[in-house]
């Protein structure tokens, strides 16, 4: 019988669910606010299973045919024991189980892991990183997080928690992070640092959209921001690439759209500053998927869970 799974993309915002089928493409999709269920982590859970199972019904399956549930959450997970440790973005959800609980609900097999995790899953099974043993995948949003991808397989680290990129250290007299940290890589390309930098830039504030905009009709400091952007990017990576030696970095997020504009300055500043052999190694890539991301990695976390 066709096992198909049900990938579900919990975010601070939307929760983005939908059901895989064997080859992986996406026959079911639905969405619901977070913020309505926010205020109990019970609540959420409880939401979760409704939509779980009205996404089995609508796609016409029944649950013989699910071989299970995987789910992104933006946090600390123990991927294991199916633990959801901290999610700094949705109040009350510190070392929940939320694997037994949703088991109990759904009735199926659960697997939970981080979202980053899971994108690179994606990215590495589907998308941009089809075939390659060694990478990174990226993401550029309000905070920077990272998956690895080591000979061939998703390295976790001794506590499942490998990947926070974001706050590795580049300067240990740089501006604090919301980490506890100081001159964490996301206090220079966190969103909320590239808008600080926008504005000394411009001489006043503006998005991120309308810089990528000015830099596409040639304005000279907009053009000179994502020069400096992408500068620290590529600086930030330089002892990744020297420590891990990928063949592939694939770069997700908001930004990662004005590749234009970012990817050549990075590939060169990492070029110029890495050791020559793995300077030379490596390639950037743009992540492949965008909203469904998630859903796809859910799927593979199931399918890899399963084998």
């Amino acid at each position: 019988m066709k096992q198909y799974v049900v990938g579900v993309d919990v975010g601070g915002t939307n929760i983005k669910l939908g059901v895989v089928d064997p080859s992986g493409q996406i026959i079911v999709r639905n969405s619901f606010a977070t913020k309505p269920f926010a205020s109990s982590r019970m609540k959420l859970i409880s939401a979760l299973a409704r939509e779980i199972e009205a996404s089995i019904i609508t796609a016409g399956l029944t649950k013989k045919q699910i071989a299970g549930v995987g789910i992104g959450l933006p946090g600390l997970i123990d991927y294991e024991k199916g633990v959801v440790r901290f999610l700094p973005n949705i109040p009350g959800w510190r070392r929940v189980h939320l694997k037994s609980i949703l088991q109990k609900m759904v009735r199926l097999p659960v697997f939970v892991d981080n979202d980053v995790k899971i994108i690179t899953l994606a990215e590495s099974k589907f998308g941009a990183g089809r075939g390659v043993q060694n990478l990174i995948c990226l993401t550029l949003g309000t905070g920077v997080g990272a998956g690895l991808i080591l000979n061939g397989q998703l390295y976790r680290g001794e506590d499942n928690a490998a990947g926070e990129l974001g706050h590795m250290p580049l300067n240990e007299h740089g501006p604090q992070c919301n980490c506890g940290g100081f001159g964490c890589f996301e206090t220079y390309v966190g969103n909320r640092a590239l808008l600080v930098l926008a504005r000394r830039e411009m001489g006043r504030p503006l998005t991120l959209e309308e810089l990528f905009i000015l830099a596409q009709k040639g304005n000279k400091k907009a053009l000179h921001f994502w020069k400096t952007a992408s500068g620290h990017i590529g600086n930030g990576l330089v002892g990744i690439v020297n420590l891990l030696n990928p063949r592939l970095i694939i770069i997700g997020g908001g930004i990662s759209h004005n590749e234009k504009f970012l990817f050549k300055t990075i590939t060169d500043t990492i070029r110029g500053r890495a050791m020559s052999l793995q300077g030379s190694a490596f390639k950037i890539k743009r992540a492949q998927f965008k909203d469904d991301a998630g859903i796809i990695g859910a799927y593979v976390l199931v399918t890899n869970a399963k084998k």
